[in-house]
């Protein structure tokens, strides 16, 4: 998940930081609390940091850190002691910092006092903004210089800058303090026993209107449980999502972090505040990205449909309409991500979305698919129709760069990516040799989600009644999937080629990639179980998941990002892959090692993990600049479980699907408040067995898979359409 214009992954923020994330705006510190501007940490709105430096000292001193808890995902309770200057090691001053993150951050300072002598405390804060944009400060190269304005208005300090025509500020708000220009400061004298505290607060300005700026209304507490917005924004969240029990605890607490992560990681379409979609991830992806917006949302789309709708809507609003090498936009073509600071809209030519994803378009009709089988109203999707008939003219028009039927990519921009799928990293994809795959390249993944797009388009066309248009599709579907079973199969490999390069050569690493092409129904019968053995072996499967590349191939890395590395999402989609083919002992595996990997980082996967296997480490081995939380990680946990209960819905069907074959060790599962065709289920499993209460009416609920859409496309071109 690299940003646009970087091609390797994202900077690292350092040992023992601590990262607030609610929405667009996240924070970056140290476990003390502090923010120093010669690391890649801050406070960070909308794509800028409008806080780089916040340094808290008592009586000239740092603070020792002792604890850093994360409460919610937006807010931690840091606490540090005060150094004693006399020698002696511990300290009777104990310092609590409450932070919440919002657009920006406010900040309860406690200073705990446990000597029988009254403390004298110089309580001072070093404030400094750069309002670099993001993309300057991960890849460390903060270039421009604003010209900063100090202004003091009593217990207030305004900060205001200006690069060209570009105006920014904050205004940090500290009732009590003696506020200067330099530093905001209280004398206090801490009785013997006792404690003293105040609140501190930094928002930015609106550009145009600072002189006006009130009090900052996102941190007033607005109701008489003295809630935040953040709060009462969660508490809305956690209404509208299922409750889950497990008998195991431990899966039940890292379903319950991912649900969490999953609300914090929600942003709102500015221009549409009513659609909800989900951010990347953090700390450098809090914005909207194609491929990983769209696969959040789908995996998650047991627990709240409505990601998924809004993130098809918010994506369908900035489809491509012309050609622009620079921003790399085609007609139809679904973007990359969305970007808001100075420095790349610059390098975009004054854009704000960069189109270079591979993936993004045919995913999009994919998931229009998945979104149209979860009972939105039928007008809600024919306004999404004609968004997903322009994706496939793309996939036709300019997806296939050389003609012979595969959809490639190479970067139009020589500043984007050069890799365009998920493996984004400039060396994810090479040969067996570890020799560079050269473009145009045709991956075997993007090939599976377009027959899948086929097929979801041809299933929407038979649903709503376009026979001819359904079987169109069909048969360009099956004879896709000819032809991709005889160019990227390898029957002396036992396995898919992860790509076809620019002459046409099977790109002959041992990828998870294939495992992709599982879920999507692209593999032949035959083949599928070469491709679960080759997914399981000991070069690929680590013991807690299976590597992005297989250990013994030439650019095997164990602590790349994409050379050997353990991606949880990309699991995640393997299990559901192997559970379709009927691989339910490999698929239960995989589960289990993913979900106990979460135990060692508090319930929470990471972005990703190192690849070394569990014989040589007993805990996973982090991976340095793992984003976290990140969107596809969080919902990885949400897959895993929906696929173990083998749960679906196709409402315009009338029917629900289920057939559980959970691992024993998962216990009983308890489920109610599920969303189902506009009301709330209750689902109960034990010992394999499911009962649900509460369909709503003209829905039934069957035992077994839900019918996949070759399935059913099958029966409407033999006349037996729903």
């Amino acid at each position: 998940m690299a940003g646009w214009n970087a091609d390797t992954a994202a900077g690292p923020v350092g040992v023992g930081t601590v990262t607030l994330v609610e929405g667009s705006s996240f924070c970056i510190s140290l476990q003390n609390g502090d923010i120093h501007p010669d690391h890649p940490h801050g406070v960070f709105h909308l794509d800028t940091r409008i806080l780089s430096g916040w340094r808290l000292t008592v009586n000239g001193l740092a603070l020792e850190p002792l604890a850093a808890e994360t409460k919610e995902p937006y807010r931690a309770l840091l606490a540090g002691r005060v150094p004693r200057s006399d020698g002696y090691a511990d300290s009777p001053l104990i310092v609590e910092r409450l932070r919440e993150v919002g657009a920006g951050i406010q900040e309860q300072v406690t200073v705990r006092n446990y000597s029988v002598e009254p403390a004298e405390c110089l309580i001072s804060f070093q404030v400094e903004a750069d309002f670099a944009d993001l993309f300057e400060v991960k890849d460390a190269r903060i270039q421009r210089r604003w010209k900063e304005t100090r202004d003091v208005d009593g217990d207030s300090l305004s900060i205001r800058s200006t690069w060209q025509d570009v105006r920014k500020g904050i205004l940090v708000q500290a009732p009590g303090a003696d506020v200067t220009e330099d530093a905001l400061s209280y004398r206090v004298s801490v009785a013997p026993h006792s404690q003293w505290s105040t609140v501190v607060t930094v928002v930015p300005l609106v550009p145009g209107n600072e002189a006006a700026n009130p009090p900052p209304p996102s941190f007033v507490h607005t109701d008489a449980e003295g809630l935040s917005p953040r709060d009462l924004r969660r508490r809305e969240w956690v209404a509208k999502i299922p409750v889950v029990h497990v008998e195991n605890q431990s899966v039940e607490r890292t379903l319950r972090r991912s649900y969490d992560d999953l609300g914090a990681l929600r942003i709102e379409d500015p221009n549409h505040p009513d659609r909800v979609v989900v951010a990347a991830g953090a700390p450098w992806f809090m914005t909207l990205f194609g491929r990983d917006s769209l696969w959040a949302s789908i995996m998650a789309m047991a627990v709240d449909p409505s990601l998924a709708l809004g993130t098809l809507q918010t994506l369908a609003d900035r489809q491509g309409k012309v050609v622009d090498p620079m921003s790399e936009e085609e007609p139809g073509k679904i973007l990359h991500e969305v970007r808001l600071d100075v420095s790349s809209g610059l390098s975009l030519g004054g854009k704000s979305a960069y189109y270079g994803s591979v993936d993004a378009t045919p995913l999009f009709v994919i998931v229009l698919g998945a979104v149209s089988r979860w009972g939105f109203a039928a007008d809600t999707i024919s306004a999404l129709l004609p968004h997903a008939d322009r994706a496939l003219e793309w996939i036709r028009d300019y997806g296939d760069k050389d003609g012979d039927g595969f959809v490639e990519y190479e970067r139009l921009n020589p500043q984007g990516l050069i890799n365009q799928g998920w493996k984004d990293s400039w060396d994810g994809i090479n040969f067996a040799d570890g020799t560079m795959a050269e473009g145009p390249i045709a991956l075997c993944e993007v090939q599976a989600y377009v027959y899948d797009a086929y097929m979801a388009r041809s299933w929407m066309a038979y649903d709503g009644g376009e026979s001819a248009l359904g079987d169109e599709l069909a048969a360009r579907a099956a004879e896709f999937k000819k032809r991709f079973n005889e160019q990227f199969w390898m029957p002396d490999r036992g396995y898919y080629a992860v790509a076809l390069d620019g002459k046409k050569r099977q790109v002959d690493a041992c990828a998870s990639n294939m495992g992709h092409c599982l879920w999507h129904g692209l593999v032949d019968e035959d083949k599928a179980p070469l491709v679960a053995e080759r997914l399981m072996s000991p070069e690929m499967f680590s013991g807690w998941g299976v590597r992005t590349l297989a250990s013994d191939m030439g650019a095997y890395n164990p602590a790349s990002y994409h050379n050997g590395s353990v991606w949880p999402h990309d699991n995640a989609i393997i299990q559901a892959g192997l559970l379709r083919y009927g691989f339910v002992a490999e698929a239960q595996r995989i589960s289990t090692a993913l979900l106990e990997a979460a135990e060692f980082s508090g319930g929470r996967l990471p972005e990703l993990f190192c690849g070394f296997s569990r014989e040589q480490f007993a805990e996973p081995v982090p991976y340095p600049t793992a984003c976290s939380p990140q969107a596809w990680a969080a919902t990885t946990p949400i897959q895993l479980v929906t696929s173990l209960m083998r749960y679906d819905a196709h409402v315009s069907r009338g029917g629900m699907w289920m057939d559980p074959v959970l691992p024993e060790s998962f216990g009983k599962l308890h489920i109610t408040n599920a969303p189902m065709a506009g009301g709330r289920i209750t689902i109960d499993i034990a010992d394999s067995v499911p009962t649900v209460q509460g369909l709503p009416e003209g829905m039934v609920f069957h035992q077994g898979h839900r019918p996949w859409l070759s399935e059913l496309v099958e029966q409407a071109g033999q006349g037996g359409g729903a």
